[in-house]
């Protein structure tokens, strides 16, 4: 066995419904506007963009129920609502006909932005991650395993912001699918066992403020609870 010498991280993991073991995770991938309302909302034309990724760190991740922590570095903090993927094997080039057969199961996510710094991130021509790559950035609930639900490709998905309605959109109006989603991300990746992907946002996206609590849901995947310190 090998000898480190720093102890080693630990594995970020997330509980699945109906097993006492966990889904130990990867990498996060996630897709930008993947919903033509969100995408219009942000000043885009959906008709003419290819999907592109961008990644979060696996430690990112909160469970659901949990206090996050609001972030450093921002005065716009905005939630995004969306559908996750979890792979249970992966590949190069993957065709879209057999991609569903990755699948382990699917959650609730939040892609958390920092709207400000992505703002500013835009402007400059750089890199987004410190606008979603920072702690407490991937807040996600336990898995639903597929051979329990299925592949859903339609229901509603929504979040509220201390009770009051914020977003709602229907898995249906993803402009790529799921499928689409993982041939196309395995042509520019390798995928593994353990990856996530956050599939994008219906519109509605907005500002969080600090002592917020977010609920939001998929039906027929499940809810997640997150409060901010």
């Amino acid at each position: 066995m090998a000898e480190y010498v720093i102890s080693p991280p630990s594995i970020p993991t997330l509980p699945v419904i109906g097993e006492s073991a966990v889904f130990p995770v990867h990498r996060i991938y996630c897709v930008g506007r993947n919903y033509a309302d969100h995408a219009i909302e942000m000043g885009h034309d959906p008709s003419k963009e290819p999907p592109f990724f961008f990644q979060k760190n696996p430690d990112t991740l909160v469970r659901d129920g949990a206090t996050a922590a609001y972030p450093k570095g921002t005065n716009d903090l905005h939630h995004e609502i969306e559908l996750v993927v979890a792979l249970k094997s992966g590949g190069s080039d993957i065709p879209a006909r057999d991609a569903l057969d990755h699948v382990y199961g699917y959650a609730v996510g939040l892609d958390l932005t920092r709207r400000d710094l992505q703002a500013e991130l835009k402007k400059m021509g750089r890199s987004w991650e410190p606008a979603k790559a920072f702690e407490d950035a991937a807040p996600c609930s336990a898995l639903v395993p597929a051979s329990r639900i299925g592949h859903p490709a339609a229901g509603r998905i929504f979040l509220n912001v201390n009770g009051a309605l914020k977003q709602q959109g229907d898995l249906n109006q993803m402009i790529w699918k799921v499928p689409e989603v993982i041939a196309t991300l395995s042509t520019l990746f390798t995928l593994a066992p353990g990856d996530l992907i956050f599939t994008g946002t219906p519109a509605g996206v907005g500002h969080i403020a600090r002592g917020d609590r977010l609920e939001g849901g998929v039906d027929g995947v499940g809810t997640l609870d997150i409060r901010f310190a």
